[in-house]
Parts: C-alpha cells; structure tokens; sequence
C-alpha cells in the first residue's frame, strides 16, 4: 500500500525484499516509518523522508525477539544492549528459568543462580516490587524492548526461610500475593526453575498454588524443567499438567536432550510435545548451540563432559580453561575444582547436534539464546544465536526455508507471548525493523571469541529510531516496557 498523507516518513527503507514476520513469502517493497510505527508498505518512489536507507538485494524483516534471556540485569547496566542490538535483536524476555530481578530485598543472599543475573549481594540495583523494577526501565529506556516476567525462585527467596524444602501454606499465600502484583505492574508471565537448587524441592502443587493468578489472564508459563536428561519424559509431563491447572501457555524453556545417553531422545520428546499441542496452549524455544551454560555445578554428574569456565570471581585467571585442566593443575577431583572455583558460570558440551538441529527444525519451535551477560567469556550465543540461525542453519544447511527462520524469531514469539503490534511488518505496528544481508550473514562468536559481532546485520531499528547501522550503535535508546496482551 501507499502513504495516503503525504507527509514525509522518519524514515524510508527503499528497494528491499520484506520478509513480513508471518511466514509468508517475500516481496519487493518500499517501507515507511513515522512516529515509531510502520506506516506504509508498498511503492513509495515518490516519498520523502528524514533518512532514508536504500535496501536494494537486502531483506527487511521484524525486529528479532529474544524468547528466552538473562539480561534483566544488563538493561540497566549496559543499556545500548549491543551484544542484543547487533544480531538484529529489539525485544527481550527477561526473568527466565525462575530467576528475576525483582522483587528481592536488597538484605537477600543470591544463591546461584539468582546471582547469574550480574547484581551482587549489596547491588543498588534490587528491587522489592515488579512495578519499580518496571518503572526504572521506563524512566531510562535500554536500546531494546523488554517482555518481563517474575521468577518463582526469586519469590521463594523472598518468602522463605530454609530453600531445601516445599514452601509452606503461609509462603505460597505470599508468594502468590507477589505474583499478582507483578502481573498487576505488567509482567507477562512467571517463569521456574526446578532444574536448580532453590526451587528443586517445590513440589508441582506447589507451583500450581504460586501460579494461580495467572489463570485466565494470557500470562504465560515459562519452565526450565526439573530434568532434560534421563527423567525429561517425566518433566515434560509436569509442565503440560501444570499449564493444564492453569489454563495457562507453557512455554518449554531451551528444550534439550542432556548426556550421552539421551542422544537423539528429540525423536520421542517432540511428538510428544506435538501430541500435547493439539490438547493445550504450549510453546518451546531453543538455541542453536551443542552446548548450554548455567552456574558452575557442584555435582559430579553434571560435571561430566567437557566444561569449560566462563565467569569466576575468585579465579578470573581461569576463565576460558577447561575444568579437567583446572582440577589436573591443582592435583584435585573435577568435583573439588569445581567447589574451589565458586562462585561461577561455566559451559557445557553435553548435546547432540542432531537433536539441536530436529528441536530446531520442529515446526513450533522459537528462538531463544539463553545468553548471560558479563565477564570475558560467555558462551557465544550471547552475541550469535540470531545471525546463527539466518546464516548457518537456514542457508548453508538449509534445515529451513529464510521465511520460516524469521519468523520462529519474530511473529511466532510475538504470538506465543501475547506481544500486541510486535513481530511482523504491519502497518500501524510498532517500527522494530532489522535489514540484513541473506547472502553473507552469519555469526562470528565462537567459544574462544565470543564477544565478537555478528557480520550482514545492516540496519536495526527499534520503535521508529535507527539504534544499529553498519556495525555502529547510534546511542538512540528507544526501547519500551512491553506488556502482555490487554494492558497498556
């Protein structure tokens, strides 16, 4: 369509290929931004504009968005998000795998992995109710969009005396008085993560009670279950029960096949997840990567396999090193290295290619990095996941058609967590833009580079302001609080 006005666009991407978020084929078009939103699609020779970008043999998508991150921490710490922002990102998730950044006393301890998300012990950076947590990210806007939601393990911190044990009655009343507060504020969901220490010993009526308020309200569900290894059939059908009780989305968070011995377990685990869609509301994301990263564990079957550092406080002259490497140097057990390194973050190489590459291919399946902020080190989905999947997966290996990997990345996740306006080329929706070249993008993080940019992502606009534009950051911060579904 043409711009009826005839007022002349913010900005203009003239001559690209749009690729529009839905899945849908590409077409040639001309598209105009005005005062933040997409206000014109089509042939637009004759228009005027402030900037313009010509985009000719260039694909013009929606603004990647991040299903599944840790970055509530960076939006404020590091707010141009560059790491985000050059991989063609403009939205994040945030308060994943029960973790968020609020509500927390500032008097709390951080057990691991509450302390994964980057604010120590006595960081200015706490907060004890969702809302200012919100607010402050309103008041000084990050170079991105955030989708927030509250983690179950952060309530239970602030509710609970003793960790090892199911909250009684009493806690999960106030937790659950917390949780409608934070949907209250804005929060589009309440994540878990039984997987780890803190909320291992919450029983599934546990998180049911917690998580009462969500029902019926279009706030999501997000779970890092409580075991992708050996027992994942088990979790898989706790997550569905507990969305089932709810009446709530369930998003699978990072969903994975852990160990050697569940090696290509993908081929059971996705019908069955196929099978639940037909009965309920569920969604699973994945990162491109054989390896995951989390918290430096204390357990010696989770140390098994390569593992290699990636944050250390007390050692940071062994980030980067392999752990075997590490114990051998300090004549110690892994298990004993491990306990002397903490506290820590470290990646490990315990998936299978194949199974990524079928989790990925899944129909349903969006994208996620799971990346954590921080330190010389990350795993590099941190700064590559996006332009990963455009370049390695979609073309070299062709496992899915360009159309099909955008859209696991914009319109599939904008639709799985209720974000109204986001996600595909619209007119009258929100201006979160990415131009990337399909011919050379690619991701050039690696295990020892990983902070390096990603190459082919040509422009990157966020709510109508032009924030990446050939691999420099403009400083514009025009990201927004994005609410779910029926709130402002």
């Amino acid at each position: 369509m043409t711009d009826r006005t005839g007022d002349p666009f913010d900005i203009l991407i003239r001559g690209g290929t749009v690729i529009d978020g839905t899945g849908q084929p590409r077409f040639d078009a001309d598209v105009g931004i005005r005062d933040g939103l997409i206000a014109a699609i089509g042939d637009l020779t004759e228009a005027q504009a402030t900037v313009t970008l010509e985009s000719r043999g260039k694909i013009v998508a929606p603004g990647f968005i991040d299903s599944h991150t840790h970055d509530d921490h960076a939006l404020l710490s590091d707010p141009d998000m560059t790491f985000k922002i050059s991989q063609g990102v403009t939205t994040v998730v945030t308060g994943n795998c029960g973790i968020s950044l609020a509500p927390l006393r500032p008097d709390l301890p951080r057990p691991m992995p509450q302390s994964l998300l980057g604010a120590g012990d006595q960081s200015p950076c706490t907060f004890e109710r969702f809302a200012d947590y919100l607010e402050v990210l309103r008041r000084a806007p990050a170079s991105v969009n955030v989708a927030a939601m509250v983690g179950h393990t952060t309530l239970r911190l602030m509710t609970m005396d003793s960790l090892d044990r199911p909250a009684r009655p009493e806690e999960v009343a106030a937790m659950r008085g917390l949780v409608v507060e934070a949907l209250e504020a804005g929060a589009i969901g309440v994540s878990t993560g039984t997987y780890y220490p803190p909320a291992a010993m919450a029983p599934t009526e546990e998180v049911i009670e917690v998580c009462r308020p969500i029902a019926g309200t279009g706030a999501v569900y997000a779970t890092h279950m409580r075991d992708e290894a050996e027992g994942c059939v088990d979790s898989l059908n706790e997550s569905f029960e507990i969305g089932r009780a709810l009446n709530a989305t369930v998003v699978i968070s990072h969903h994975k096949l852990i160990g050697e011995a569940n090696f290509g377990k993908s081929a059971v685990t996705l019908p069955l997840i196929g099978a639940a869609m037909k009965c309920q509301c569920l969604a699973l994301d994945c990162y491109p990567y054989a390896a995951s990263s989390t918290m430096l564990h204390t357990d010696e079957v989770r140390l098994r396999g390569r593992v290699l550092i990636a944050e250390c406080e007390q050692h940071p002259e062994y980030v980067g090193r392999e752990l075997a490497d590490i114990a051998e140097e300090w004549k110690v057990s892994r298990l004993e290295a491990a306990r002397r390194l903490q506290p820590a973050s470290a990646i490990y190489f315990i998936m299978d290619e194949g199974d990524v590459r079928n989790i990925l291919a899944f129909e349903h399946t969006m994208v996620g990095s799971d990346g954590l902020p921080g330190g010389t080190k990350p795993h590099p989905r941190l700064w590559g996941t996006f332009p990963r999947v455009l370049g390695h997966y979609s073309r070299d290996l062709g496992l899915f058609s360009l159309e099909t990997a955008v859209w696991k990345m914009s319109g599939l996740t904008a639709k799985n967590f209720g974000l109204a306006n986001r996600g595909t080329i619209a007119t009258g929706h929100h201006a979160d833009v990415v131009v990337f070249d399909a011919a050379t993008v690619i991701d050039k993080a690696t295990y020892d580079t990983p902070t390096e940019p990603a190459e082919g992502i040509e422009a990157v606009i966020v709510n109508g302001a032009l924030t990446w534009h050939q691999g420099i950051h403009s400083g514009a911060r025009y990201g927004q609080v994005i609410t779910r579904v029926g709130r402002s």
